[in-house]
């Protein structure tokens, strides 16, 4: 009996929404858009943006145009710069926050410790730091830009300077003159590098595989072009239209030509020559293999600050640290004061997928041991009623995230109208066999692409060598993808009419 009115005590809603980043923040505006306000947004940090809040390094920006980087339905027409600041977007976000009524949806301080699907009340318990709660629908958009990941690096911990990740910036720690070690040349390290370089006395970038840059072409946007945005809305659409269609267009390359790319590396090679003069270091930075295989990098910046006499290239990986002494894998050592790694995030296995235990008791990391793998970028088998937004092979090489996060906020919306036509107390499991076909069909796609034949290693792929990050095709292609939900991939599970009996499942569509 007290077990019963505990539960009845316990906050119910109908939708959980993990995370507020543009996924987390995406989601809540298309709840409300849908007439659903029995929502919560449960967010571990205390305040929203995601990715944007907590990366605020030196130089941190987006290398996707901003007016392709925003919500269709939250268009802004003054952003200053083509490609905007970590602190432009951060501030989007919490506009788009205000905007849309979100904040009193919002729950700070609420890290998911546990999701426990309930097969008996159709149901998922979730267990946060600040509170219990259920809810019959959860949306996970943690994103996979969320948890670093540092190496385990041999001595790391008889290091006596200072240590962070570029996603935790210290900016209590002044660098000013010290001895700094650049981990890694990905994304944010060539971001990082051009804006510690003129501070620090000496900086040591560890380089395991150089990357492809191509020129950065930012520029602040005129008064006049926001003018014209804020006066004809129209012109914004016009110019977010241009910018897609333009990446649409570049696509094919990619997933079906990576031999027409030929062109576009000697494009990069001459933004490398013009601020390279060294013939030994510019093969130092010259990639052994296809553009594209890994994202390419867009900085104007990043090899003119290589060029310059506080700054050393070690060509190797960082494999020991002996005191305040790293030692890369080619035996080169340097000194430092800090090491700030550069390194990514943990991308093919999310952390979140440790959290949720589904219908067969099984965590999500367990069902994805063997590499994830969601219907549509969005449901996985055995995980009623749970969908991730930047799922599973939703990541883009070229374009905007935010393109394929408004495709999976449509089949969010058609989800959540199908359990309403099938009424009652109701939940979809993906079928088994449905989440298998669209994988492969997905798989077999990505084997011409150049993220499978490019001769590089990335991040885009886990640790069987699967690349179940990225999509291999178009934005639009995706969209027609979600545009609907299929209940023919799903099966219909329906609670009992008695609470004892367990969860019936239905084997036909609304049975």
């Amino acid at each position: 009996m007290a077990e019963h009115e505990h539960e009845r005590a316990q906050e119910h809603v109908r939708v959980a929404v993990v995370g507020s980043g543009f996924g987390g923040l995406g989601a809540a505006v298309r709840l409300r858009r849908e007439g659903i306000t029995d929502f919560v947004v449960l967010e571990r940090a205390g305040s929203v943006g995601g990715t944007w809040r907590d990366n605020s390094y030196p130089g941190c920006a987006c290398d996707v145009p901003s007016h392709l980087y925003s919500f269709s339905f939250a268009p802004h027409p003054d952003w200053p710069r083509t490609f905007s600041g970590q602190e432009h977007i951060r501030a989007y976000l919490e506009h788009v926050t205000d905007v849309f009524g979100l904040r009193p949806h919002l729950r700070f301080d609420a890290e998911v410790q546990r999701m426990t699907w309930n097969g008996e009340r159709l149901c998922w318990d979730i267990e946060t730091a600040s509170g219990n709660l259920s809810a019959d629908v959860v949306v996970s958009a943690t994103g996979p830009l969320s948890d670093p990941k540092i190496p385990d690096i041999p001595g790391l911990d008889s290091f006596p300077g200072k240590v962070f990740h570029s996603a935790r910036w210290d900016h209590d720690y002044d660098l000013r003159g010290k001895r700094v070690a650049m981990i890694g040349t990905g994304a944010s390290a060539i971001q990082i590098v051009p804006s510690i370089q003129p501070v620090v006395g000496r900086l040591t970038l560890f380089q395991r595989t150089p990357a492809w840059v191509m020129p950065r072409m930012d520029r602040a946007i005129t008064g006049a072009e926001r003018w014209l945005h804020r006066r004809l809305p129209v012109t914004t659409r016009l110019r977010r239209g241009l910018l897609w269609g333009i990446r649409e267009l570049q696509v094919q390359a990619f997933t079906k030509h990576p031999d027409e790319l030929g062109f576009v590396e000697q494009l990069a090679r001459r933004n490398m020559a013009r601020a390279i003069k060294d013939p030994a270091l510019r093969a130092k930075l010259t990639p052994d293999y296809r553009i594209g295989c890994k994202r390419i990098l867009l900085s104007s910046e990043y090899y003119p600050a290589l060029a310059r006499p506080n700054v050393d290239l070690v060509a190797s990986g960082l494999a020991e640290v002996r005191g305040s002494t790293l030692v890369a894998a080619d035996g080169t050592e340097a000194e430092a004061d800090a090491i700030v790694f550069g390194t990514g995030f943990r991308v093919t296995d999310m952390p979140i997928a440790e959290r949720v235990v589904g219908a067969d008791g099984r965590t999500l990391a367990e069902t994805w041991k063997d590499g994830m793998a969601a219907l549509r970028g969005a449901s996985a088998a055995g995980f009623p009623n749970w969908m991730t937004i930047i799922g599973p092979n939703t990541g883009l090489g070229n374009s905007s995230m935010i393109l394929m996060i408004e495709s999976q906020l449509n089949y969010l919306a058609d989800y959540l109208r199908q359990l309403d036509v099938l009424g009652g107390r109701v939940a979809l499991d993906a079928r088994p066999g449905a989440v298998r076909a669209w994988n492969d069909k997905v798989q077999e796609r990505m084997k011409r692409t150049v993220w499978n034949t490019g001769g590089c290693t990335s991040w885009y792929l886990d640790a069987g060598g699967r690349n179940t990050t990225i999509w291999p095709g178009t934005t639009a292609e995706f969209r027609r993808a979600t545009r609907r939900v299929d209940l023919g991939e799903y099966e219909v599970l329906r609670a009992p009419a008695g609470r004892d009996a367990g969860a019936r499942r239905d084997a036909e569509v609304g049975a």
